[in-house]
């Protein structure tokens, strides 16, 4: 098994999150087919943005910061590939520097019922 850590533009996420279901590869009714434990959390990443409207002020940081998202799942090893590519070309924007993907291996997962 596959972790995928996606950091995605908020104004990319809706179009990720499609991709996933369109890949035929990723079930979002965690059924237990495809891709499991999709989650998306809303994140700041201190960056100087080439676009001034995408960054904003952190007053708890005290640092200019652009909203991302951070996008996680595990999936099988054989269709990782296919999913981290579909968040690649999905995510883009055509910025330098649009984001991140990380892929791990899983070692060990159990179910909790």
């Amino acid at each position: 098994m596959k972790e995928i850590k996606a950091f995605i533009r908020q104004h990319r996420i809706a179009n990720v999150l499609e991709a996933l279901k369109d890949s035929g590869h990723c079930d979002m009714s965690n059924s237990g087919n495809g891709c499991h434990n999709i989650t998306v959390s809303k994140v700041q990443r201190p960056l100087a943005s080439g676009d001034p409207t995408q960054q904003h002020y952190s007053m708890e940081l005290a640092e200019a910061v652009i909203a991302e998202y951070k996008l996680e799942l595990v999936c099988a090893d054989d269709v990782a590939a296919i999913l981290t590519d579909a968040i690649a070309k999905s995510a883009a924007t055509g910025q330098p520097d649009a984001g991140w993907i990380f892929m791990s291996e899983i070692q060990h997962a159990v179910r909790i019922r």
